[in-house]
């Protein structure tokens, strides 16, 4: 199946969700970012993704925070390299996205914010910082 079918059946829910991992995710954020600008892609994304959580039982896993920190950091990533990139570049360059092991949120984030009902509901700041003394 090519991405913009993949895209359509994420959108609708009918993605099998134990062939949906983190990784998976990633690329559907990737997907949404390379379609559409940043406020649209955060948007659709956000609301897409929600639907599918729903759709499969998991809705209490929805994360805003997650959700916005991946999609802007990878925002972020893709504007710094000034070129188009595939997904496989973007993968192979962006290693510590992928790892869902060793969630790079918990680099940027402290544990409680992101269990908070809070964090799942609206978009948090990085809190995790630090010491400077």
């Amino acid at each position: 199946m090519n991405d913009e079918e993949w895209m359509r059946q994420f959108a609708k829910a009918t993605l099998p969700n134990e062939s949906f991992h983190h990784a998976d995710h990633v690329k559907m954020g990737f997907l949404y970012l390379q379609k559409y600008p940043l406020v649209e892609a955060l948007e659709r994304f956000c609301a897409d993704i929600q639907h599918f959580a729903q759709a499969h039982g998991k809705a209490d896993r929805y994360s805003e925070t997650i959700t916005w920190a991946f999609l802007l950091l990878m925002h972020e990533r893709l504007a710094r390299t000034g070129q188009a990139q595939s997904w496989d570049e973007f993968a192979a360059g962006n290693a510590d996205l992928l790892r869902w092991d060793k969630p790079i949120s918990k680099k940027y984030y402290r544990a409680e914010t992101l269990g908070s009902a809070l964090a799942k509901r609206v978009f948090l700041f990085p809190d995790n910082f630090p010491d400077k003394a």
